[in-house]
């Protein structure tokens, strides 16, 4: 096989490995807080929203360490180590305690972080500046693969029901954790990807590009002082001009993936006016988010069809696509409808509710999504190649810190505000965004830029 298909072949495996993964934790997120409304015990007392702001706090903290646990034990096993955490926390609803679930909350904050990171770093180091924003693409649609398979279960299995049984919990809980430690055994079918045929200042990489392991570097470098560079170099990226303005789309990023997540789908469980298929909604908006992901990652990543307009066109029509589903939320959905009690609301918006208007915003919301975070993985590997994980850190660090805000206030704000929230820090994020990319075109017309 030639390097390039290997590459290729490893950025493949990593996307269904993700995809495999979050089938099980995407589903989890996506209706937990719902479950936990149903779950009668007198000694649970936790929250999906307070859980998800610990996670990512933690999350946020951990992403200045991440780097330095890649450098020492490698990407690969970083990713199959992780996983096993997500798998964890996913079978703690099976039967629940409150101090388990907070306790995995923490956990998961940590593994998250470096998950993430060492996505980041593989994506990169089996890419060139040519081939970014298409692997960047390729493996945001395979890993939104995972919002349809695991929703559809969940509106197959819960379609028409009002109430979620224990037995309805552990039947959903058992099968999502074995998805989820398939997922992470998958990692391991990545390879060592080749190396460059000219190397110049590789040796002067943090990371270890063999996946792998990283003894070559452990020999020359002690694990505490490799682990110390990887700390500085992240704090040093993080004080740049270019990180500094797209820490505002990371935030954003962050802020509307709470939504999609967790915040839109307990909203369309709770609406009492949709009758008896309104916890069904939860899967069946899952699956449109999930195409909408799929169909984003696919053109503006595999097909490419904005390269010779660079990243900015796809940003926009983000940021377009997001407002025009906010607002047709704001029609359609109660304003209580994040804080509802178990038995939903009753309240109306500004039209009659509709499914059909609940279920575009579904896909408007993924296709959205997809728009922003293909474009932002793939500026950040391309400004920052040398020093990729440092940098997707730095990115995941913005990201889950604001999603951990955003978490938090979920518990109290009616949805009129958190749509605010999004819409102000969606327009800022873009214009941010414009800036850096219009930086990166002119400095560096000379390089591959144009076929990104």
């Amino acid at each position: 096989m030639t390097p390039e298909g290997k590459a290729l072949l490893n950025i493949v495996i990593l996307g269904l490995g993700f995809m495999v993964m979050f089938t099980a934790f995407g589903t989890c997120g996506n209706i937990e807080q719902t479950v936990i409304k149903s779950f009668n015990s007198t000694q649970f007392h936790g929250s999906g929203y307070t859980s998800m702001a610990i996670i990512y706090a933690v999350f946020s903290a951990s992403n200045l360490i991440a780097p330095s646990v890649i450098a020492v034990i490698g990407p690969q096993l970083s990713l199959f180590f992780g996983g096993l955490v997500y798998s964890a926390y996913i079978a703690v609803f099976i039967h629940p305690y409150t101090w388990s679930f907070y306790t995995l909350s923490v956990l998961l904050g940590i593994a998250a972080a470096v998950l993430w990171t060492a996505q980041g770093n593989l994506l990169t180091i089996n890419s060139k500046d040519s081939t970014i924003g298409r692997n960047s693409g390729i493996f945001w649609a395979l890993m939104q693969f995972s919002l349809f398979f695991g929703n559809l279960y969940i509106y197959l299995a819960w379609h028409g029901k009002t109430h979620i049984t224990d037995k309805d919990r552990q039947t959903v809980f058992i099968t999502l954790t074995v998805i989820s430690l398939v997922g992470s055994f998958l990692f391991f079918l990545i390879q060592k990807p080749d190396p460059e045929p000219a190397p110049s200042d590789a040796s002067e990489s943090l990371l270890p590009t063999d996946i792998s392991d990283s003894s070559s570097v452990v020999a020359s470098q002690g694990l505490g002082s490799q682990a110390l560079d990887a700390f500085k170099k992240s704090i040093q990226l993080a004080m740049t001009k270019e990180m500094l303005l797209l820490s505002i789309p990371f935030a954003y990023s962050g802020v509307e993936l709470t939504f999609y997540s967790g915040v839109y789908g307990t909203c369309l469980g709770a609406m009492s006016k949709f009758g008896g298929d309104a916890k069904g909604l939860i899967g069946l908006s899952g699956i449109l988010i999930g195409v909408g992901e799929i169909i984003g990652g696919g053109v503006f990543g595999i097909l490419d069809k904005c390269n010779r307009f660079g990243r900015n066109p796809v940003v926009f029509l983000g940021m377009i696509t997001h407002f025009v589903a906010f607002y047709l939320i704001f029609l359609n959905v109660a304003s209580d409808a994040p804080v509802a009690p178990e038995e939903g609301t009753q309240m109306q918006a500004y039209m009659q509710p509709s499914v059909l208007v609940a279920l575009i915003c579904s896909f408007l919301l993924g296709l959205g999504d997809s728009c922003f975070n293909t474009q932002l993985i793939s500026i950040v590997g391309f400004l920052f190649r040398e020093d990729s994980a440092p940098a997707f850190a730095v990115f995941k660090f913005v990201q889950s810190i604001t999603a951990a805000v955003a978490f938090f206030y979920s518990n109290y704000l009616l949805l009129q505000w958190q749509l605010l929230i999004m819409v102000l820090m969606g327009f800022w994020g873009t214009v941010t965004f414009f800036v850096v990319e219009w930086t990166a075109m002119s400095t560096r017309k000379n390089s591959d830029y144009a076929s990104i």
